[in-house]
C-alpha cells in the first residue's frame, strides 16, 4: 500500500528533509530507496537500470570501495519554441524539438559539463556531470548503511544546507532541496560520493522534468548563462495575477473518464481496505480544508475504498480553503 503523511505547512522548504529519517527507520524493510521531487518522471526501466549498473560498479571496484560511488541521473526537458503556440498551422516548428539538458550548458560540453569519472577502472566506462544536481537520488540499503558510517557524511542525519559565510541566510551551495537531493551526497566537502553514469547506457539515466519550463530560463538575465547585457531578456516570475486562455473544455480528461467509468461500472467494496493510507501528523492549526478532507478519507475507507457521489464531484486538483 501507499502511505501519505501530512505535515504542518510551517515546514515549508524543509519538506524535503522528511524522507531521510523514514529511510533509515525502514532500512531493513526494503532493498531500494528512491527520493524524488514531485515533478520528475522516474520509470521502472530507470530503476531496473540503476540496480544493474550498481552491481556492475561493485564488480569493477570491489565491495570495499562500492560505497564511494553512486549511479546518478540527468534531468532533461524538450526545447519547444518558447514563443509559439503549437497547433496544425505551426506544427512544423517542432520538427527539431529534442531533449535538452538545461542544467549543463557550459561549453565545450566535454569536459566542462560532462567528463569521464576520474577513478580507474571506471574512467573508460562512466561519466559524471560537473553540476551534479539531480532533484532525486536512488540508493540501495547497502549504500545507505555505508553512507551513515562514512566519515564526514552522516547521511542519516538531516542537516541544513551550507550558508554564505557572511550571510548564512543565503545558500552557499544551493537551496535545501538541492542539498538534500544531491549536494550533500556528491559534494566533495561533504559525503564526497562520486556520481557515475554509464557511457554505453547514458540515455537510460535521462529523466524527464515534467514542468518542461526551465530550458526557457537559459540565457536570461539572472539565470543560467545570462548576464546584464542589453540584448538579454529579463527572466520574469509570476505575480499570481496572470490570465491565460485555457484548453478547450471539450477535451476528455483522465479524471473525467475515471469518474465516468466508476459511475458506469461501480467498484466492489473491499472487505478489508488495502489502499492509500493517509497519516495526519499536523498537531494544531489544522485548516477547515484539511479537517474536511481527512473526514472524507475516513468515510472512503469505511466504504471499503469506494467513492461516493459527492466524492465524484470534487475533481479539482487544488481547492480553495
Amino acid at each position: 500500500s501507499i502511505k501519505i503523511i501530512l505535515v504542518p505547512p510551517r515546514v515549508r522548504l524543509h519538506l524535503v528533509d522528511f524522507h531521510r529519517p523514514y529511510f533509515y527507520e525502514r532500512i531493513h524493510e526494503y532493498d531500494l530507496f528512491i527520493y524524488t521531487e514531485d515533478d520528475i518522471r522516474v520509470s521502472p526501466r530507470t530503476v531496473a537500470a540503476y540496480i544493474s549498473e550498481t552491481e556492475r560498479v561493485k564488480e569493477l571496484v570491489g565491495p570495499e570501495k562500492a560505497s564511494d560511488f553512486n549511479v546518478g541521473v540527468v534531468r532533461y526537458e524538450y526545447n519547444f519554441p518558447p514563443d509559439i503556440i503549437i497547433n496544425d498551422k505551426t506544427r512544423h516548428a517542432t520538427q527539431n524539438v529534442t531533449r535538452v539538458y538545461w542544467e549543463h550548458a557550459w561549453k565545450p560540453a566535454i569536459p566542462k559539463s560532462v567528463d569521464a569519472v576520474p577513478q580507474k577502472p571506471l574512467s573508460d566506462k562512466y561519466v559524471h556531470m560537473s553540476n551534479h544536481h539531480q532533484g532525486m537520488f536512488l540508493a540501495t540499503r547497502e549504500l545507505l548503511l555505508a553512507w551513515k558510517q562514512r566519515p564526514g557524511c552522516e547521511f542519516n542525519m538531516v542537516k541544513n544546507r551550507p550558508g554564505m559565510k557572511n550571510n548564512p541566510g543565503q545558500p552557499a551551495e544551493g537551496t535545501q532541496r538541492v542539498w538534500m537531493s544531491s549536494q550533500q551526497l556528491y559534494g566533495k566537502k561533504h559525503c564526497g560520493v562520486q556520481q557515475v553514469i554509464p557511457m554505453d547506457n547514458f540515455g537510460q539515466f535521462n529523466i524527464l522534468h515534467l514542468p518542461n519550463k526551465n530550458y526557457r530560463r537559459v540565457g536570461r538575465k539572472g539565470r543560467l548563462g545570462g548576464n546584464a547585457g542589453k540584448d538579454n531578456p529579463e527572466n520574469e516570475f509570476s505575480d499570481g495575477n496572470e490570465q491565460f486562455e485555457g484548453p478547450s473544455k471539450l477535451l476528455l480528461s483522465a479524471m473525467e473518464l475515471h469518474i465516468l467509468m466508476r459511475q458506469t461500472w461501480p467498484a466492489t467494496p473491499q472487505q478489508s481496505y488495502h489502499g492509500i493510507e493517509m497519516i495526519d501528523t499536523v498537531p494544531n492549526g489544522r485548516s477547515s480544508l484539511l479537517i474536511r478532507r481527512m473526514q472524507e478519507y475516513h468515510e472512503y475507507v469505511a466504504r471499503g475504498g469506494v467513492m461516493s457521489e459527492e466524492d465524484m464531484k470534487k475533481i479539482d486538483l487544488v481547492e480553495d480553503q
